[in-house]
This record gives C-alpha cells, sequence and structure tokens, in this order.
C-alpha cells in the first residue's frame, strides 16, 4: 500500500518528510511557498503518522518514498526523523538526489545526550502511566523554541497526539527493515540547520555531517528549536528557496 501523500505545484521536483514528533502537516507553512517559487512538492505520511496507518508487518520508510519519486531528480527536506529517511534515501540513491535539506535531522547510531535519555525516560513513564496529555505536552515544550507560536504550539500537540493514537504504547509496533547504506555514497549538496534552544544532540548531528558530506553548509539558527520550518517559516521559507534554486 502506498504511503498517504499529496502533491502541489509543477516544476522541479522537491519532497518533503516529517519529523517523528508530526506528520506531513507541519509542512504546511513550506508548501505554498515552494509551489509559488515553481517547485513541484510532494509532501507524505510516513507509516505511523497522519493518514498512514502501521502496516502490520515489517518495513523500510526509504523504499515507501522512494515510490513517490517521479522520473527526474528529486531534492529531499527531511526534519528531523524525516532527515534520516531522507540521508538513508540520498545515500542508497545518489543518481536520484541532487540536494539535500536536513532541519534539525535525526542521525542512527549518534549517542544520547543526558537531556535526551532525560526526555526519552520522562515520555516513557508518561505512556506507562496512561497520561497521554502530559506526554504531548512534554513533547511541545521539549521540541519547540521560543519563537513557536500558540498557533504552532497548538498544531504540534493535534500531530503528536496522532502519533500516540497510531502507535499506542501498549501495542508494540512491527520492526522497520534495516537496510545497509553509508554516507560516504551521498553526492547531494546539502544544507543543514540547527537550533540553539534544541537538545544539543541535533546541533553535534549538523556538526558531524558538515564534516564528512561533500558538499555540505551547517546554518546554526540563534532563534531556533527543534522546529525552525514551523517557529519561523519566514526566515526558513526564503533560505530553502534559494537553496533549491542553487543560488
Amino acid at each position: 500500500m502506498t504511503i498517504a501523500h499529496e502533491v502541489t505545484g509543477d516544476g522541479p521536483d522537491v519532497l518533503l518528510l516529517h519529523s517523528t514528533v508530526g506528520d506531513r502537516r507541519m509542512w504546511d507553512p513550506q508548501v505554498p511557498a515552494l509551489t509559488a517559487a515553481g517547485f513541484r512538492v510532494t509532501r507524505c505520511d510516513l507509516r505511523g503518522f497522519g493518514d498512514s496507518p502501521l502496516p502490520g508487518k515489517p518495513w523500510n520508510d526509504a523504499d515507501d518514498v522512494a515510490e513517490l519519486f517521479g522520473d527526474g531528480p528529486v531534492a529531499l527536506v527531511g526534519s528531523s526523523g524525516g532527515g534520516y529517511v531522507a540521508l538513508e534515501l540520498a545515500a542508497r540513491r545518489p543518481d536520484r538526489i541532487p540536494a539535500l535539506v536536513l532541519l534539525c535531522g535525526a542521525l542512527a547510531g549518534h549517542p544520547k545526550s543526558p537531556e535526551r535519555q532525560a526526555y526519552a525516560e520522562r515520555e516513557d513513564a508518561l505512556l506507562d502511566a496512561g497520561d497521554l496529555d502530559a506526554a504531548v505536552e512534554l513533547n511541545v515544550a521539549t521540541w519547540l523554541g521560543p519563537a513557536a507560536s500558540p498557533e504552532v504550539r497548538d498544531a504540534l500537540r493535534v500531530m503528536q497526539r496522532r502519533v500516540f493514537e497510531l502507535q499506542p504504547p501498549e501495542d508494540p509496533e512491527p520492526e522497520q527493515i534495516e537496510v545497509d547504506w553509508d554516507l560516504s555514497t551521498i553526492t547531494a549538496r546539502t544544507l543543514l540547520f540547527s537550533g540553539a534552544h534544541d537538545l544539543p544532540d541535533f546541533r553535534e548531528i549538523a556538526e558531524h555531517l558538515a564534516g564528512v558530506l561533500p558538499d555540505a553548509r551547517h546554518v546554526p539558527l540563534d532563534w531556533a528549536g527543534h522546529f525552525p520550518s514551523l517557529e519561523r517559516p519566514d526566515v526558513i521559507n526564503p533560505l530553502l528557496i534559494a537553496f533549491l534554486r542553487n543560488r
């Protein structure tokens, strides 16, 4: 079954991959700007998010997303966990991915900071206690920086609640199919964002990737939390468009 997705606009292809705290609705501030700038924008819900339920059997996110590719090159924009999927796609299909944008992107194997470990343990405790409201609020407080408006905070609450609905803590989800891939095969131009108000893990990941990818630039944002594209789209959208236009 193809994952839920929508396509808007005409022009060079851009595919948006959401964080594991949200779903494709997190890109609401970007889609109109990208389509107005002349891009064909696809955004999807990975399995277990938004309108894509878990399949009940092992799957691979990158393979699911690859089914949405057209015939030509595709630029990838990934947030957090969606950034990890983007990295896997860029490594496994370098001939198809000329450009890559990672907004506070994740990287498997990166050691968890004490702050991230404390967050994970607190979330687990709240979910074990059945306190979904408090678990939602923990995620809003952890992942959004001070620039986020009340409307953005409400939007993240809705998306995070949907994640808990589709992935109930009492029902273990099937495992993802792991595919071997290597960062060294990535050839895409890469733009990396990190936020000063985010957990330190994601700045460290951005700095690491900027040092190992062949054509990468890291832009630290002193005002941002984990979701700069939601918190300040007025800042991120022009930077995103300029990069995708290779300017």
